[in-house]
């Protein structure tokens, strides 16, 4: 696969694919390793005297032009987190102006193009578009692995029509994953939270044929209880996935993978309930509803990693937003940051919740790498390569 490592590019004008979807509250990045996982190929870009236009996109605003969603916020923290004094802004991708910006910039000089998602035929694949733009431009460079699982133009139309390279960021995401999946040490075991079975039935049927042991926890666990015949009260369940989760927990026994269920819980009332009430998984009430892991789940799953060579951890294991519900996600992390070089366990972890609840546990230590991924990862862990991948692999143009 092309990438800056292997293929030159000098003096051209860049087509730059970034993911710079960032968490925002009260308009303070909370988050920055977006910005971070481009500064090295945007650095060597510029070293080689370059134009280089970043496009990234800033959350769902479907093609229309929306304030809140401008991207105009991140040129400050941009420029000081990639080291760069000056950087250009471009309202939109029409050829006149892009032209004019090009005369505009010296090389070795970048310029941050508006929302990509403010253009109505970003989230459908129209080549036109793609073709447009990318006459305009020399070489197209997609370092967006978080985004890469998107079939949207700015990931695979642009790789159409001009040279396409991996940035280096994509490069890094991808030999970190598939060397952890490559060079499986057993025992293993994953950690697969979140609130959905639904989002993660592939994965999980995957991680079955692969991994020693899976904790599944989160809301997702209620699905699994459910379908085990334990009632859970009024908890978030996805009732049409019963049958699947059992399907699971048979495939797991035949490859003899064991799945580690909750067999007690941290209860509220409500997401919003601050007196938390612990129970063994038999003895939910019809009035509460299941939140987080309880102390003896969480010390077995403590117990797992410490006897495992690797551990994989993607979704928070609780509501781990709404404190106290974090509890159980915040000790089994930091459990990991003490134990991991001691015990001489792998640990690979990724997703944006993931990400989230690891630093808050300060736990940051523990792990080998973090995948700043959600999606990409997910897809890339159940065995398919992303759209955005194979656009670059697919390229033939020298």
């Amino acid at each position: 696969m092309k990438n800056l490592r292997n293929y030159e590019i000098v003096n051209k004008k860049v087509l730059f694919r970034a993911d710079l979807n960032v968490p925002v509250l009260d308009k303070v990045i909370t988050d920055s390793s977006r910005i971070l996982a481009i500064k090295s190929s945007i650095k060597d870009l510029i070293l080689n005297q370059n134009k280089i236009f970043i496009i990234a996109h800033f959350g769902r605003p479907k093609g229309e032009v929306l304030k809140k969603y401008s991207l105009k916020f991140i040129l400050s923290p941009l420029r000081e987190m990639l080291g760069i004094d000056k950087i250009h802004f471009l309202e939109n991708l029409q050829q006149d102006k892009i032209s004019k910006k090009f005369n505009d910039m010296q090389y070795g000089e970048v310029c941050l193009v508006e929302n990509i998602r403010f253009q109505k035929n970003e989230e459908k694949i129209d080549l036109n578009f793609a073709k447009n733009v990318s006459s305009l431009f020399d070489v197209y460079v997609n370092d967006a692995f978080s985004a890469s699982h998107r079939n949207h133009t700015s990931i695979i139309g642009f790789a159409k029509y001009i040279p396409a390279v991996a940035g280096n960021h994509l490069i890094q995401e991808i030999k970190k994953i598939d060397s952890f999946l490559e060079n499986s040490k057993k025992p293993n075991m994953a950690i697969v939270g979140g609130s959905k079975i639904s989002t993660k039935i592939k994965l999980l049927n995957n991680l079955v044929k692969q991994f020693n042991c899976i904790v599944i926890g989160g809301a997702m666990a209620n699905t699994f209880l459910l379908a085990n015949n334990i009632d859970v009260g009024k908890s978030l369940v996805e009732k049409d996935l019963v049958e699947e989760a059992k399907n699971i927990q048979i495939k797991a026994n035949q490859y003899n993978c064991t799945i580690v269920l909750p067999t007690d819980v941290v209860c509220g009332k409500s997401i919003e309930d601050k007196k938390p009430f612990e129970f063994s998984i038999n003895e939910i009430t019809s009035d509460f509803m299941i939140l987080d892991l309880g102390k003896k789940t969480t010390e077995t799953i403590n117990q797992k990693i410490k006897k495992s060579r690797m551990v994989l951890w993607n979704g928070p294991v609780g509501a781990f937003e709404y404190k106290p519900y974090d509890k159980a996600t915040s000790t089994i992390a930091i459990y990991i940051k003490e134990n991991a070089k001691k015990f001489n366990i792998s640990t690979l972890a990724g997703g944006g919740d993931t990400i989230s609840s690891i630093k808050n546990a300060n736990a940051e230590d523990g792990f080998d790498y973090i995948s700043n991924a959600g999606g990409a990862f997910l897809e890339w862990l159940e065995g398919n390569q992303s759209p955005g991948v194979i656009a670059i692999k697919e390229n033939n143009f020298i």
